[in-house]
């Protein structure tokens, strides 16, 4: 399995979700995708576990939007990420920018950060827990 097929339509936050709407994109963004806040600029830039400088995962973006528009951000909480997920399968941060996996696909996919997203807790729902390790996978993660 690789990265989750997200249909963007479909992404929604649940009635607990933890949303920040303080930002605005740095880059061309789609619902569903991973994000990190840039610092240097305080804006909303896609995530990368295959970059130790992208690898702090801020939350989930539940908009779409252009470079310099307005993001909405869900940091915890539960989230419908318009995928097919896996009850009780840790998901992660994927080497491809604002991607998200499942946590035993990330040692088959080379140098990887560890920056865990949350657990599936139905086949549609994800139970956000961020964890940024800033640590690559071990090689007997599985």
């Amino acid at each position: 399995m690789a990265d989750l097929s997200i249909t963007a339509a479909n992404v929604a936050a649940s009635t607990n979700a933890v949303l920040n709407k303080a930002y605005n994109f740095g880059a061309t963004v789609t619902a569903g995708k991973a994000l990190i806040l840039d610092s240097s600029d305080s804006e909303l830039k896609l995530a990368d576990a295959s970059d130790a400088a992208l690898d702090t995962v801020f939350g989930i973006a539940l908009n779409g939007g252009a470079d310099g528009q307005p993001g909405v951000v869900q940091t915890g909480g539960d989230i419908n990420l318009g995928a097919t997920l896996s009850v009780g399968k840790v998901y992660v941060l994927s080497g491809t920018a604002g991607g998200i996996m499942p946590i035993d696909d990330a040692v088959a996919s080379g140098t990887l950060y560890c920056s865990v997203i949350g657990v599936a807790i139905s086949t549609s729902i994800l139970r956000m827990g961020i964890i940024n390790s800033g640590v690559e996978y071990a090689a007997d993660v599985e």
